[in-house]
């Protein structure tokens, strides 16, 4: 389940729902207010800027915003959206990729950094978002919390959502970090479609480790976007990391 094979034109096209899921405006409202205000009138870079969810709505506010994305399906999907002049993307990996200038704001939402499948990758993600930043600047992670305590002895999967047309469940490989998410959706004369992402799941503190080699430090971290408190039973979290304003 390479990436680039598993974004393709199909899934592209199912991408986008507008109004709903990771759409709906009580979701996306406060992603863009948050995104915002830590870009502070300066550009921002979003890595695996998939069909512009979030940047369209985030150019719409008057932020300058750049995107590196893998899969060409997605960009054409952007592109019914906004121009290049609007929002130029590069097409790359976003633990290798570059785009030209600083920005004051690079990020990464919905659980994408889980979508390099290594340490090593991830940790690359976090030195090629310093490597694009002025001091200072900051790089926002949404991610998910594992879920192993939800796991007892011999089980390797988890029921993450059940709701009309849609059940979602995550397999576990617990030796090498791995978790595939399955998504069974349902029309309504009950034909069922599988689509399979895998990710690597990482812990809060693991991910912090990662930003502190990549000369990061943590400035905040919240359950959501909206700025609830982050506790031991939190499903998910927003991370700031920034880079010290005398770090060059």
């Amino acid at each position: 389940m390479q990436q680039e094979k598993l974004w393709d034109a199909a899934a592209a096209g199912r991408y986008d729902t507008p109004g709903t899921g990771m759409f709906a405006p009580e979701v996306l409202g406060p992603t863009v207010d948050r995104l915002a205000e830590l870009a502070g009138g300066g550009r921002a870079l979003e890595f695996a800027v998939g069909t512009g969810r979030v940047a369209v709505p985030l150019a719409e506010r008057g932020v300058p915003v750049t995107g590196i994305e893998l899969s060409r399906p997605m960009i054409d999907q952007l592109r019914t959206k906004a121009d290049e002049s609007t929002i130029p993307v590069i097409v790359g990996d976003m633990a290798t990729a570059t785009a030209p200038g600083t920005y004051s704001l690079v990020y990464l939402v919905y659980n994408t950094i889980s979508n390099l499948l290594t340490q090593a990758e991830q940790v690359a993600c976090f030195r090629n978002a310093a490597r694009h930043l002025a001091p200072g600047g900051r790089f926002v992670i949404e991610l998910w919390v594992p879920e192993l305590r939800k796991l007892p002895p011999g089980q390797q999967a988890t029921v993450w959502r059940t709701e009309p047309g849609h059940i979602g469940l995550d397999t576990y490989d617990v030796l090498r970090q791995h978790v595939v998410s399955h998504h069974f959706t349902f029309d309504k004369g009950g034909q069922a479609r599988l689509f399979r992402s895998p990710h690597r799941y990482i812990w809060p503190a693991e991910l912090d480790l990662m930003a502190l080699v990549a000369g990061f430090e943590l400035e905040t971290r919240h359950e959501d976007w909206a700025g609830a408190d982050f506790t031991a039973e939190s499903r998910s979290h927003v991370s700031v990391y920034r880079i010290p304003p005398t770090a060059r």
